[in-house]
């Protein structure tokens, strides 16, 4: 099953949330790549349309826009997302990903793009709650 953590940016308020999903609202962003606009009831935020601005896979390398596919990749690179130089001229070979959301990826970065009426912290905190009680049944109970 796959699992992503989800952060989200809300760009009115400045502040960033850490939304876990599972199941098939993750399973619905497979092959979504970046810059793609998706509705917000995949990560818990009805209401909510979210775009998708990048990502890290397992083993943390970037996801960069510009790379197509899933697959992991080793870039000449001379700026940009995954190298910062600290000399001007400078190149490195460095490994990055593509811009296509797979099950490797573990992380993926969002932003807002159209609010809903409810505030996202309110939605945040409810889904919160959610996972906590079910944590506090006992196994025999949550089906």
């Amino acid at each position: 099953m796959v699992e992503f953590k989800v952060v989200v940016n809300d760009i009115k308020s400045g502040k960033a949330h850490n939304i876990q999903i599972s199941g098939h609202h993750a399973n619905s962003l497979i092959g979504k790549k970046i810059g793609d606009e998706v509705d917000g009831i995949f990560v818990s935020l009805p209401g909510y349309k979210l775009m998708i601005t990048g990502g890290t896979d397992k083993d943390g390398f970037p996801m960069r826009k510009d790379l197509p596919g899933m697959t992991r990749r080793r870039l000449l690179l001379s700026k940009g997302l995954g190298f910062n130089p600290e000399e001007r001229g400078k190149r490195k070979k460095k490994s990055v990903r593509g811009n296509t959301i797979s099950q490797d990826v573990v992380q993926i970065n969002m932003k807002v793009t159209k609010h809903s009426s409810k505030p996202i912290e309110d939605l945040v905190k409810q889904q919160e709650k959610k996972e906590e009680s079910k944590e506090e049944k006992p196994p025999e109970e949550q089906e």
